[in-house]
């Protein structure tokens, strides 16, 4: 019964792995590079590993070093991972609760009541229309920003608008320009509508779902809604408040702008932490601060069942709660007037602690074959494994030992986390007796 209760869970990196080998294939094409060089096989297997685990992170300049054909395919493949992402960790959540309670709801709109096991293909129409019109409004607003500031022609604005539509709202951090989006650092017409998109994606379907039922009705949100939203909101004012605390003045990112053009960035810096991976400042110029505070945003990501990465907003907050309940010597952790199950408990500590493990390891390979200090090493592993795409500067210059090793952590970083929490749910055993208890000191 386990063995088969685990099979959707080894179904998750067999699909993104092969979706990644055919994007490696594409990419190797002589189309998808100017001149007549095809490009490497460690390059576009990073770019294919990182596109479909919509991270961002990069070993060459996807504005020059890919044709439009090429570029095409980088795209297809973040369109690709992100609806992936998306379906796969909705339809695992769908199964897990159905598991549990039988046709009940979605595990994050289990009190919606609005979507069961039988609705597989709604929610695949759900999805899909949702990520397209999102999109689409994106890009709209993008395209004509380009066009009457930037662009030469209608069809150049359009490539651009689009395209970086799609890698906001996938929280992907691909860019058509070689400087990313620092070339944009204080246009406001291209920050926020890519914010609104990173938002929006890295919030997750179930909750998107939800509040557009019930956006005016709070008391009616579910726990997971709850959590997902208020933690969200506090991460981001601590990510916008900290990026402009420790940057305003400092002369390699924030300092030369006008304090319009400081809170725009600022507020861009608060954003793109939280898995997006665009830049418009240079992150090699950053302050340790800021660094430290990047991290954390890192770390913890965006939503469940979206296109964002790390541990996920609920996990932490979850944690957070705990052990806010642990101080106050509460029997029960207790949410919006909602019990949380220990089961639930365990599975958010498991899930944490094997992030910072594979996070602790991948570093340490890195460390091992480079001679780069913990912090750049550190702050590169992080990014990797949430599926950030953030960069000091340092991934091109990294030996194939070390690439290889982000390309580890890419992946496991987007399908791990999706594969650890449902094989625990799945997997979840009822005893028939009970041990004797004993308690070891604990601090």
């Amino acid at each position: 019964m386990r063995a088969g209760l685990s099979q959707p869970a080894r179904i998750v990196p067999v699909a993104f792995l092969t979706v990644v080998i055919v994007g490696t294939l594409l990419l190797l094409l002589p189309a998808a590079t100017p001149g007549p060089e095809r490009a490497s096989f460690l390059a576009a297997s990073f770019t294919s590993v990182s596109a479909v685990c919509v991270t961002g992170l990069t070993t060459v300049d996807t504005a020059t070093y890919w044709t439009p054909f090429g570029q095409a395919v980088i795209l297809l493949l973040i369109q690709v991972g992100g609806f992936g992402i998306m379906t796969l960790a909705t339809l695992l959540g769908l199964l897990i609760s159905g598991r549990m309670q039988l046709r009940t709801s979605l595990i994050a709109q289990r009190e919606t009541r609005s979507v069961n096991i039988g609705d597989v293909g709604d929610i695949l129409r759900r999805v899909a229309v949702t990520m397209l019109a999102f999109e689409t409004v994106i890009a709209v607003i993008l395209t004509g920003r380009f066009r009457m500031r930037y662009d030469d022609h209608w069809g150049q604005a359009l490539w651009h608008g689009g395209f970086h539509s799609v890698s906001a709202f996938n929280n992907a951090g691909f860019a058509l320009y070689s400087d990313n989006l620092i070339g944009f650092v204080d246009d406001a017409w291209i920050a926020f509508p890519i914010c609104v998109a990173i938002i929006a994606g890295g919030l997750g379907f179930p909750v998107l779902f939800e509040l557009r039922r019930r956006v005016r009705d709070l008391r009616s949100w579910s726990v997971h809604t709850r959590i997902t939203v208020y933690g969200s909101a506090v991460l981001l004012l601590i990510g916008t408040l900290g990026f402009l605390a420790f940057e305003w003045s400092n002369s390699g990112t924030l300092g030369p702008l006008s304090p319009w053009g400081k809170i725009v960035a600022g507020i861009t810096g608060g954003v793109v932490p939280r898995t997006a991976g665009f830049n418009s400042v240079d992150y090699g110029q950053i302050t340790p601060e800021t660094m430290a505070v990047n991290y954390f945003l890192m770390f913890v990501g965006g939503g469940s069942a979206g296109t964002a990465g790390g541990i996920k907003v609920t996990t932490f907050f979850l944690l957070a709660y705990v052990i806010w309940s642990e101080v106050r010597g509460e029997p029960d952790t207790d949410i919006a007037h909602r019990r949380i199950g220990s089961a639930t408990q365990r599975q958010a500590l498991t899930v944490a602690l094997l992030g910072l493990g594979v996070i602790a390891i991948g570093t340490m390979i890195i460390l091992t074959v480079t001679d780069y200090a913990l912090d750049v090493v550190l702050f590169e592993s992080i990014s990797a494994f949430a599926t950030v795409g953030l960069s000091t500067g340092i991934t091109p210059d990294l030996p194939a030992a070390a690439q290889l090793t982000l390309m580890a952590l890419m992946f496991v970083g987007r399908v791990g986390t999706i594969t650890v929490a449902s094989a625990l749910a799945l997997n979840t055993r009822h005893r028939h007796y009970r041990l004797p208890e004993e308690r070891p000191i604990v601090g």
